[in-house]
C-alpha cells in the first residue's frame, strides 16, 4: 500500500510539473505574439478646428468588438479612385481589416473624437528587396478620414503613429502608393511626412469576358508551389523592388489561386529561351469594390454594352460588366517574362487569356487586375488585355528612409516592380 501511494503521489507531482511548465510557455508564447502583432496603442493629440477650436484626438489600437461597425461606416463615407470622375467604394464583407489579415505583421489603428470614430490608418511589415538590399519595408495603407473632420491634421497624427509602431520593430524603409493627381495625400505625405517619389506603376483593369481560344502554339502548365517559389526567388528576386523574402507564404496562401508558365510547343532558333509567368490572386475572397460615382457616359455604356452583352460577344466585342454594384476580382501578379520581345509579349497575353478564361468561370469576378511598373512595365502593357476606361497610369509610389543611417532610394526605371497582392 504505501509502495503504492509513492509511486501515485510520486506520479502526480510530474503530471502537475508538466502541466505548469506547460501553461508557463503556453503563457510566454502569447504574451510574445501579443506584443509583437497586436501591440496596443492609445494617445491623445490636440488638433485644431476651425469650427471648434482645439479639439482632442485619441489615436487607439483598432478593436474589432467596438469598432468593426463604425469602421464600416468610416470606410462607406469616403471615396477612393484614380481621378476626379471616377469614385470606387470597398466592402470589406465585415472584416475592416481585411487587406493586412494576410501579412504576418499588421496593425490598425483608429482616430476618435468624443465617441465618434473619425479616422483610421492600416500597416504591414516584411522583408523586402530594396535596391539589392534586404530591408524590412514598412506598408501605408488605408488611409481614412471622415469627410467632415479632414483639414485638421488627423490624417497626419494617425501615420505618425503608424511610423512610431514601424520605427519600433526596426522598419528600414516605409512606403505608400496614392496617385499623381491625389494632391491632399501628396501634400501629407511629400510635403509635410518627408516621402520622396520612387516608381510610377501602371494599373491595368479589363472586365471579364467569355471563354477566350488560346493560340494553339503555345503551352500553359500550372506550376507546382515548390518550382514557383524557386522561378520567382531565381529570376525575380534580383531585379524586382520590394520583392517579399516570404514568397512561399504568399503562393501558399488559400487566396493565391496558382502559378502558370508558359513557353512555344516548337522550340526553334527564332523562340528558344522564350517563357513567360504570372500567378493570380482571388482579391474577390477578401473584399469587393463598386463605382459610386462616374461619368454618365461610363453609366450609359454599362447598362447599354449589358441590353446587347449577347451580340457583342458573337462580333468578338466583351460587354462592359455592371460595376454599380459589389463586385470581385482577380489580381494578376508575379508578371515575368524571358527571352525577347515580341516572343515573350505573346506568351504573356496566352497566360493573361488563360486567367480570363478561370474568371468567366467564377460568377462573382467582373474584372481582372494588374499592376506594372519599372523596367519593362511599357513593353508588358501592350501585351496585357485592359480597357483604358478602367485603367489607371498614375500610380505613384513613395518611400521614405526611417533611419538615419539608411540612404533613400531615388527614384529608379532600371529594376521591375513586385506588387504583394496581400496589400492590393
Amino acid at each position: 500500500m504505501s509502495l503504492y501511494i509513492y509511486i501515485h503521489t510520486h506520479t502526480h507531482n510530474h503530471t502537475f510539473l508538466f502541466f505548469f511548465l506547460s501553461v508557463s510557455i503556453y503563457l510566454h508564447l502569447f504574451l510574445y505574439i501579443i506584443q509583437n502583432h497586436f501591440t496596443y496603442v492609445r494617445t491623445e493629440h490636440m488638433v485644431h478646428s476651425e469650427e471648434d477650436g482645439e479639439e482632442v484626438v485619441v489615436i487607439r489600437s483598432y478593436d474589432h468588438c467596438t469598432d468593426r461597425a463604425r469602421v464600416e461606416r468610416l470606410e462607406r463615407s469616403c471615396e477612393i479612385g484614380h481621378n476626379d470622375r471616377i469614385f470606387l467604394f470597398t466592402d470589406t464583407l465585415g472584416d475592416p481589416i481585411c487587406r493586412i489579415r494576410n501579412s504576418l505583421l499588421h496593425n490598425m489603428l483608429v482616430a476618435e473624437v468624443g465617441n465618434e470614430l473619425v479616422g483610421s490608418v492600416q500597416g504591414t511589415i516584411k522583408l523586402v528587396t530594396v535596391h539589392d538590399n534586404l530591408v524590412k519595408a514598412g506598408y501605408v495603407l488605408g488611409l481614412r478620414v471622415a469627410p467632415p473632420h479632414r483639414r485638421r491634421g488627423i490624417g497626419l497624427v494617425l501615420v505618425r503613429k503608424l511610423e512610431e509602431w514601424f520605427a519600433a520593430h526596426g522598419v528600414d524603409y516605409a512606403y505608400m502608393a496614392t496617385q499623381k493627381d491625389n494632391d491632399a495625400s501628396l501634400r501629407l505625405f511629400v510635403g509635410k511626412l518627408g516621402y520622396d517619389s520612387f516608381l510610377s506603376p501602371a494599373i491595368l483593369v479589363n472586365p471579364v469576358n467569355r471563354r477566350l481560344r488560346l493560340p494553339s502554339g503555345i503551352a500553359i502548365r500550372k506550376l507546382k508551389v515548390e518550382e514557383a517559389e524557386l522561378r520567382y526567388r531565381r529570376h525575380v528576386a534580383e531585379t524586382a523592388e520590394f520583392f517579399p523574402d516570404d514568397i512561399d507564404r504568399i503562393l501558399r496562401n488559400k487566396l493565391s489561386l496558382g502559378t502558370w508558365v508558359a513557353y512555344y510547343n516548337k522550340r526553334d532558333d527564332y523562340n528558344v529561351g522564350n517563357w513567360a509567368m504570372l500567378s493570380v490572386w482571388n482579391s474577390g475572397e477578401v473584399f469587393k469594390l463598386r463605382i459610386g460615382k462616374a461619368p454618365l457616359g461610363c453609366l450609359v455604356l454599362t447598362k447599354g454594352s449589358n441590353l446587347i452583352g449577347k451580340y457583342l460577344s458573337c462580333v468578338g466585342l466583351t460587354a462592359l460588366p455592371d460595376l454599380f454594384t459589389p463586385f470581385g476580382f482577380y489580381f494578376v501578379y508575379g508578371v515575368h517574362t524571358e527571352g525577347q520581345f515580341p516572343m515573350c509579349g505573346r506568351l504573356v497575353r496566352a497566360l493573361s487569356e488563360h486567367v480570363n478564361n478561370m474568371a468567366a468561370r467564377d460568377s462573382e469576378c467582373k474584372v481582372i487586375v494588374t499592376e506594372i511598373g519599372g523596367k519593362g512595365g511599357d513593353d508588358l502593357r501592350r501585351y496585357i488585355p485592359h480597357w483604358k476606361l478602367l485603367s489607371c497610369d498614375d500610380d505613384l509610389w513613395c518611400i521614405k528612409p526611417m533611419k538615419l543611417d539608411v540612404e533613400l532610394a531615388s527614384s529608379t526605371r532600371s529594376r521591375s516592380l513586385f506588387v504583394d497582392p496581400r496589400e492590393v
